[in-house]
This record gives structure tokens, C-alpha cells and sequence, in this order.
């Protein structure tokens, strides 16, 4: 059998914790934050948690490299 690579895409944009939760950077934070109150840009810095089959799947693509 050939060897499991780790999804390079996944690799990028996730983060596993120690407990086996997916971490991931919110969207529409990159440009054009004019138009954004400062209350939605505050609550977009925090990572939001993936949960359920989300997160399962970013597992098994990240699994070669934890």
C-alpha cells in the first residue's frame, strides 16, 4: 500500500489541539474591513472550533502529519 499524504490545502487553513478538536481562522476577515462594525471584526479575530463531521474529516485529511 502506498503511503497516506496529508491534504496540503487542510494543512494550511487547520490546526488540530491536543484534545483532537479542528481549529480554523474565521472568513471574511481579510480586506475591505471599512465597511465591518468593530464589534464583528473584534468577534472574527477569535478561531472557531469545528465540531461534528467537519471536523472528523479535517482529521483524516490531517491524520499523515499529527
Amino acid at each position: 500500500m502506498p503511503k497516506l499524504k496529508t491534504h496540503k490545502g487542510m494543512k494550511k487553513r487547520f490546526t488540530v489541539t491536543a484534545t483532537g478538536k479542528a481549529k480554523h481562522r474565521c472568513a471574511f476577515r481579510g480586506h475591505i474591513l471599512s465597511s465591518k462594525s468593530s464589534k464583528r471584526k473584534r468577534h472574527l479575530r477569535q478561531d472557531n472550533v469545528l465540531t461534528g463531521v467537519n471536523a472528523r474529516l479535517v482529521r483524516e485529511g490531517l491524520a499523515p502529519s499529527l
